[in-house]
């Protein structure tokens, strides 16, 4: 069982920045496929970003490539989400989320195992 716990979000101007931190319980956090999702009111889940388990390889949503970045810290058991030139339409609550599947990094929300509870991120125009 994983426990994964967001912080990070808040309220911003649009091109500005934050950092969302996601950290994970459970000593096979390293072993983990890791993703950040996000859901705006009204629309789907949708994907971010994700990082291999040993964090050499990303993969990004068209929407936020050049402007996002996402990051792993194995021995804090955390993942990071960098997030500037941010825009109104970055508005929603952030997921992060753990896929036990080591092969690829996938970006079907209904592909990770285990859930975050989400956190606001609000870019104001």
């Amino acid at each position: 069982q994983v426990q994964l716990v967001e912080s990070g979000g808040g309220l911003v101007q649009a091109g500005g920045s934050l950092r969302l931190s996601c950290v994970a319980s459970g000593r096979t956090f390293s072993r983990y496929v890791m993703g950040w999702f996000r859901q705006a009111p009204g629309k789907e889940r949708e994907f971010v970003a994700a990082i291999s388990w040993r964090g050499g390889t990303t993969k990004y949503a068209d929407s936020v490539k050049g402007r996002f970045t996402i990051s792993r810290d194995n021995a804090k058991n955390t993942v990071y989400l960098q997030m500037d030139s941010l825009k109104p339409d970055d508005t929603a609550v952030y997921y992060c989320a753990a896929d036990t599947n080591q092969n690829s990094l996938r970006i079907a929300w209904n592909e990770y195992d285990y859930w975050g509870q989400g956190t606001q991120v609000t870019v104001s125009s």
